[in-house]
């Protein structure tokens, strides 16, 4: 598999990249916000147009001053995606003209000798487009006018970086990630430590700063020859301590990387109780049905604690995720990393698998033999059959001859005894009752 070719975004602080990237994927990916410094780490995702692909690869504002102490970081970080680029696109602000931060910039970037597109962004009205001609004095010629925030120029741009990037082979195939994995977990679990360890190099801010890692960051790895996407979230924290937009986002990304992933790694510092964030957290892995590890981190350091008597109290603190495997690794030693990711393979199996009609009536006939729902006055409730209709997570429909009379305590039998009996013993499973006349089909 050939590699991708990298374009990466850089400028000053607040000139808009961040804002020029999700206009150009058309999606919300980078956190945009009129604060200096948001974005911190690379903030990359794949675009896809005419018949190129490549990544495109948001960055921290040069020159920034971090109020986190972290400006060498994220100069390290820009550094890289610098290094990794084929072709740089220097965003400038047209409404501010060229600033001394700009002329820094342009210095910068003419010692590495890549190919460069200089962009005036914030190009709203026609008024602004004469004064991008200022920009002609940095020395790349002239400026393609953009307003990343109403679309205009998006295409043009597109059509620029495609014609510098090197020509696509014919027969390059590139991969789709086998499994999407959502790393998740509160602030400082060690969340970027693992996706430093996954993808072996330092992709990520690591910080004893918590919340240093603000925005969700693809970053794609691979293992045994399968292609992984993985998915750092920003830490989440209580909601009384959510002070800014910025944390607003951070955790609203949470959630959707929780969304888009195949498998869940929930992680929870072993030196660390079981939080009220941890529980919320959990219960919005059971909300959205996600197959889950249950990442204990940092067991290098939890001394003398017996792993059954921790998987006791995980069970006790987080009932709803009685069936989720615990991993226990250490990210930072690289500890039983490779192991975590077998058993998250083995997780997007399992809720990928598909039962017969006839295996599913008979693990649910097992199971009404051993516990029937509770009689309700005048009414039994009967199950007549099921069916699976999707995966991922497995769902079932099952006849009845009234849904009202199956509660939730029964659902969860259902689902325990389901689980026990088929292939999805590890993974959430969901159910719909449907009403059926006892008349069309023979009960189980």
């Amino acid at each position: 598999m050939m590699a991708i070719p990298v374009v990466t975004i850089v400028g000053r602080p607040n000139v808009g990249k961040s804002s020029l990237l999700n206009c150009l994927a058309k999606r919300r990916i980078s956190i945009v916000e009129p604060t200096s410094g948001v974005t911190r780490d690379r903030v990359s995702t794949e675009i896809q147009h005419k018949d190129s692909v490549f990544e495109l690869v948001d960055t921290g504002g040069m020159g920034v001053k971090d109020v986190d102490g972290l400006t060498g970081e994220i100069e390290a970080q820009i550094e890289v995606a610098l290094l990794m680029a084929n072709v740089i696109v220097f965003v400038v602000d047209v409404r501010e003209g060229v600033t001394p931060l700009d002329s820094m910039v342009t210095e910068r970037l003419r010692r590495l000798g890549k190919k460069i597109i200089l962009v005036a962004n914030k190009v709203d009205t026609p008024r602004f487009e004469l004064q991008a001609a200022d920009f002609h004095k940095l020395g790349f010629g002239e400026p393609l006018l953009v307003s990343a925030i109403e679309g205009f120029g998006r295409s043009e741009l597109l059509d620029r970086i495609v014609s510098l990037l090197p020509a696509p082979h014919p027969e390059t195939v590139f991969a789709e990630p086998v499994v999407k994995l959502a790393i998740v977990g509160k602030r400082n679990a060690g969340k970027s430590t693992l996706i430093n360890t996954l993808a072996r190099e330092r992709r990520v801010i690591v910080s004893e700063v918590p919340g240093t890692t603000r925005d969700s960051v693809d970053v794609r790895f691979e293992m045994d020859g399968k292609q992984f996407l993985a998915i750092d979230t920003a830490g989440v924290r209580k909601k009384r301590q959510v002070k800014d937009s910025i944390e607003f986002y951070s955790m609203a990304r949470a959630e959707r990387s929780i969304r888009r992933a195949d498998v869940v790694l929930f992680l929870i510092d072993a030196t660390q109780k079981v939080s009220e964030v941890d529980k919320k957290l959990g219960d919005y892995v059971i909300s959205e049905y996600k197959p889950c590890i249950i990442v204990l981190n940092k067991w290098d350091l939890a001394q003398g604690v017996e792993t059954e008597k921790f998987n006791h109290y995980i069970s006790h603190c987080l009932p709803g995720l009685s069936f989720a495997p615990i991993s226990f690794i250490s990210a930072k030693n690289n500890d039983h990393v490779v192991d975590m990711v077998h058993l998250a393979l083995e997780l997007y199996t399992q809720v990928n698998t598909r039962v017969t009609t006839s295996e599913l009536n008979q693990a649910l006939e097992e199971a009404l033999a051993l516990h029937r729902p509770t009689r309700r006055k005048t009414k039994s409730p009967k199950i007549y059959y099921a069916t699976q209709v999707d995966v991922s997570p497995p769902t079932f429909v099952l006849f009845v001859n009234d849904p009202r009379l199956f509660d939730s305590d029964y659902e969860r039998y259902l689902s325990n005894q389901l689980r026990s009996k088929l292939p999805f013993s590890e993974v959430p499973l969901k159910f719909h009752f449907r009403a059926r006349a006892k008349t069309q089909v023979s009960h189980v």
